[in-house]
């Protein structure tokens, strides 16, 4: 009938309950009274097993609310009490944490956290396997004699000479259409940008100067400027040629700048 008031933490009545047990024990002579003093027992250990239980479990419970207000009373919270709601039982409460609460925090709870770093090898342990030695792979010699020609790849060899080729043929190409031009009319030189520039082609205009160059490496033609400064092209006589192609310092190789823009 009192169970809940026996299993509390803060009453004595099932200590109470037992020494009256003992005491109605010693006048016990019917089988019936035993019996009773025997359910008796059963009862009040099964109370006691529970109140043990009970009496553990508050030890090792962990109360959320209380660790956060000790908590926050080592950071030195600032309370200030707020006014009080319209229902006189509910009442709320807050405050501020000074700027350095967690600083203060982190200081007390580094010390638990100070450990040595556990030892360990960049390199695994000491004792380690040596290496397994590589076969060697021994090289040919190279033979001594007459230095042996490298051998290039037949599809290599024939685009190299078709590039060539074709390289030759245009430049020859140029230079024909330029002596036609001149045999025709001698005295009006032929503007060079308007010989190499293609207006729809950039690729194309960056070809034609390409392959001008060579003709004016070897001679077969040369570069004036105009009046207005600005580059003419004209074929070399016979004579002036070869004596360009073996007079050095007659020839001078000049690199132009013509970018998409001057293009347009």
């Amino acid at each position: 009938e009192n169970r809940e008031d026996m299993l509390s933490s803060k009453s004595n009545r099932l200590t109470e309950a037992l020494e009256e047990a003992n005491k109605l024990f010693s006048g016990v002579s019917c089988a019936r009274e035993a019996a009773l003093d025997a359910q008796f027992l059963v009862l009040a250990s099964n109370l006691g097993k529970e109140k043990a239980n009970e009496l553990h479990s508050e030890m090792t419970a962990f109360d959320s609310l209380t660790f956060a207000e000790d908590l926050l009373t080592f950071m030195g919270i600032n309370r200030i009490q707020l006014e009080e709601n319209d229902s006189d039982s509910e009442s709320t409460s807050g405050g501020y944490l000074p700027s350095n609460a967690w600083h203060k925090l982190g200081e007390e709870t580094a010390k638990y956290f100070r450990r040595a770093p556990s030892f360990h090898y960049m390199l695994g342990s000491f004792k380690s396997d040596p290496p397994v030695p590589r076969q060697r792979i021994e090289r040919q010699k190279k033979a001594r004699g007459g230095e042996e020609k490298r051998a290039m790849p037949a599809q290599l060899k024939k685009m190299e000479e078709s590039h060539q080729e074709a390289t030759e043929k245009e430049v020859e190409r140029i230079l024909g259409l330029l002596q036609t031009h001149f045999k025709n009319d001698p005295d009006t030189p032929i503007s060079f940008f308007d010989l190499v520039i293609d207006p729809n082609s950039f690729a194309r205009t960056v070809e034609n100067i390409f392959h001008v160059s060579f003709i004016i490496r070897d001679g077969f033609a040369r570069l004036k400027l105009d009046h207005d400064k600005l580059p003419i092209i004209e074929p070399s006589k016979e004579n002036e040629g070869k004596e360009d192609h073996h007079t050095a310092g007659a020839r001078n190789q000049v690199v132009i700048s013509l970018s998409h823009q001057e293009w347009k």
